[in-house]
């Protein structure tokens, strides 16, 4: 049969996100629990349908017309007011309302549940939706994550005042979250931080300016401040909630100065606030704000991580598709070797963060229920995720752009914005630097290594009575423990954090893997290609390689690739190109 030839540039649009994904088919059977599936499967389809359809459509008109900042009304009456582009606002509806997307972990009643739904289906339904638009995810998460802290740490009293709101499906009566830390001092320090609280008769007043603040017009902020006489670093700052709107109507005594004009997360508003004696009331216990607000910033952590990993499948199905619509030289781009190994290489990068992450909402409903050797365990895993997963997704996403070529540099496409995006969860809460060093800390101070090292164990104890082979993973996961334990209580080797830290990811990733094959070995339609992906990450990633010997003598033979590439496509339904 000759070969077929297009004319036109293989275009994807229309194509179901979730029915194109057969691994995140097996695996949403695999970590939803069996109550769940059949209620929930059908809102992964739904979502995947709308990912294809409509909201790549809304977020590229919602990127090429970023929200402005209106200060005055044309009478000159102070207006301070956020002008949001209707498909930006219609993207909005979508999450928060049609979704419910920010409600889910926290009451019952979204899609007709009884009870709130598990972490799983929130992350694998953000997967998909950040196929499609990535700004939007921000708010999104700071809103859940706002939510969570304030139900952990809060009074009874400001539960009951703002809880539903802060859950509310209809647009109208929903308030979002935001979080207000960053300033110019102190960026990453967050123990230089300026902005003070001062207890005017009664109530708390916050002063200061606040550098980056995304969703800067949010109806509820977590803000850190200290205390007049709070002592100097972390431990004198305490955690304020500041509303936009005071309970009487009135706007509260901060001033948005000015839009950041950024790289990426162009459809999503960002900016800078002046602080000017704004009403606010204290969360929790003074002088704990750092520890409360951790809290926040850990599961904003998890949502960066949930997104990398969406954006780098969105490039890999974008890859897939194209190489296998796409000709030259008289082959399809899938049957060039070159393009196979890219490939190859993008597909098990993509599938390490997606297990990651999938897996960690496994930990964090044990750890919610109160499974303290599991608390553990995401103590660990949250900011391994935010290093690496997000670090991964900026190479991910430009071997993606590479293979759609010219058209990949134009923004008509999303491949540009996809690459733009993903830069950003390098810089979230947190640099790479800075959560590599968290991760070190996570092990000194907070038993997270050994727990880690437990659980590992664990998985792959349950793998080995499947009939797996763990020696090779247990090995390789046994020496990255062990380095990043010796580069963890050294400071004079703090330079190799980061090493042992993607080391420690890598492992736990090919581990994980290993352990989601045996769980779904038998499961119909299911083809093994975990097994083979935690393989791939022993090979390319902590394997011992000669980079001047040809690939066919090292631990990967063309032969695996070939097997690996061809299960993808076979199974992921990505059809010809029109």
């Amino acid at each position: 049969m000759p070969l077929q030839i297009h004319k036109n540039i293989p275009d994807s649009a229309g194509m179901n996100a979730f029915a194109a994904d057969p691994a995140l088919q097996h695996l949403a059977w695999l970590y939803l629990m069996e109550e769940d599936r059949a209620s929930l499967t059908p809102e992964l389809e739904r979502m995947g349908d709308v990912v294809g359809r409509y909201l790549e459509e809304l977020a590229l008109t919602a990127d090429k017309n970023p929200p402005t900042l209106q200060i005055r009304a044309r009478n000159g009456a102070e207006l301070e007011k956020v002008h949001k582009h209707p498909s930006y606002v219609e993207l909005e509806r979508y999450a928060f309302g049609e979704f419910g997307l920010a409600a889910m972990s926290h009451r019952a009643g979204v899609f007709g549940a009884q009870h709130k739904l598990p972490p799983m289906i929130k992350y694998a339904l953000v997967f998909l939706f950040v196929q499609a638009e990535f700004g939007l995810c921000c708010p999104l998460s700071m809103t859940d994550s706002l939510t969570r802290t304030l139900v952990k740490f809060g009074s009874k009293e400001l539960i009951d005042q703002y809880f539903d709101r802060l859950t509310s499906q209809d647009m109208d009566e929903l308030f979002q979250g935001s979080m207000f830390m960053t300033e110019q001092v102190a960026g990453s320090d967050v123990g230089a931080i300026e902005t003070t609280a001062k207890l005017v008769d009664g109530e708390w007043k916050l002063f200061g300016d606040k550098w980056f603040c995304s969703n800067p017009d949010a109806g509820l902020g977590m803000v850190l401040a200290r205390p007049e006489g709070g002592e100097a670093g972390t431990g004198g700052l305490s955690l304020f909630l500041l509303p936009r709107n005071l309970p009487d109507g009135t706007k509260n005594n901060y001033r948005i100065l000015r839009l950041k004009e950024k790289m990426g997360t162009k459809s999503m508003a960002s900016g800078e606030i002046s602080i000017e004696g704004a009403t606010a009331y204290l969360v929790g216990d003074p002088g704990q704000g750092f520890k409360q607000m951790t809290d926040m910033i850990n599961m904003s952590r998890l949502a960066n991580g949930v997104r990398s990993a969406g954006l780098m499948r969105r490039a890999v199905s974008e890859a897939l598709f194209i190489s296998k619509n796409r000709t030259a030289f008289g082959k399809r781009l899938i049957d060039l070797p070159l393009m196979r190994r890219q490939l190859m290489k993008m597909l098990v990068t993509a599938e390490q963060g997606r297990s990651m992450v999938f897996h960690t909402a496994r930990i964090l409903q044990a750890s919610d229920a109160g499974d303290a050797e599991q608390a553990k365990v995401l103590r660990i895993m949250t900011p391994l995720i935010k290093f690496r997963t997000c670090r991964d997704a900026r190479k991910v996403a430009g071997d993606g752009m590479e293979v759609r070529g010219g058209c990949g540099y134009i923004e008509e496409w999303s491949d540009a914005r996809v690459l733009r995006d993903s830069h950003l969860g390098s810089i979230w809460e947190g640099t790479s630097n800075i959560v590599a060093l968290d991760v070190a800390r996570a092990v000194r101070r907070a038993g997270a290594l050994g727990a880690l090292r437990d659980y590992v164990e664990k998985l792959l104890r349950e793998a080995a009575d499947q009939g797996h082979d763990i020696e090779e993973i247990s090995t390789a996961f046994t020496r990255a423990a062990d380095l990043l334990e010796t580069v963890a209580n050294d400071r004079a080797l703090e330079a190799d954090v980061r090493v042992a830290a993607s080391a420690v990811y890598n492992a736990t990733s090919a581990a994980i893997m290993l352990w989601e094959d045996a769980q779904l070995s038998g499961r119909d339609g299911y083809n093994g290609d975990r097994k083979t992906l935690a393989r791939a990450v022993v090979a390319h990633k902590l394997a011992t390689r000669d980079p001047l010997a040809p690939s066919a003598t090292q631990a990967m033979s063309e032969q695996d690739v070939a097997e690996l590439l061809d299960r993808a496509l076979a199974d992921a339904q990505i059809g010809t190109a029109q």
